[in-house]
């Protein structure tokens, strides 16, 4: 899988892989959060990126991830709420 937004190779974790299939996320929603989801960065690898999908009932979608040499999914989930600072 590749980013174009990131200009990057990306890495789905084993972890991230089975929390997808876990939560019914497809590769083609992953895909879409990858390149239109809303970023916030932790510091300057660390990332979070969410977006909310129409036809999805469990709120927001994310995941975090490491931008490194390649972006590395760490983990997918639904049910997100960004922290309030």
């Amino acid at each position: 899988m590749y980013s174009h937004r990131f200009n990057s190779e990306v890495h789905i974790a084993r972890h991230a892989s089975e929390r997808m299939a876990a939560r019914n996320i497809s590769d083609d929603e992953l895909i879409e959060l990858i390149e239109a989801g809303t970023v916030k960065h932790k510091d300057a690898v660390r990332v979070w990126v969410a977006k909310h999908f129409v036809n999805r009932q469990d709120n927001l979608l994310w995941f975090a991830a490491v931008l490194e040499d390649k972006m590395v999914v760490k983990t997918v989930m639904h049910h997100f709420e960004w922290e309030e600072k």
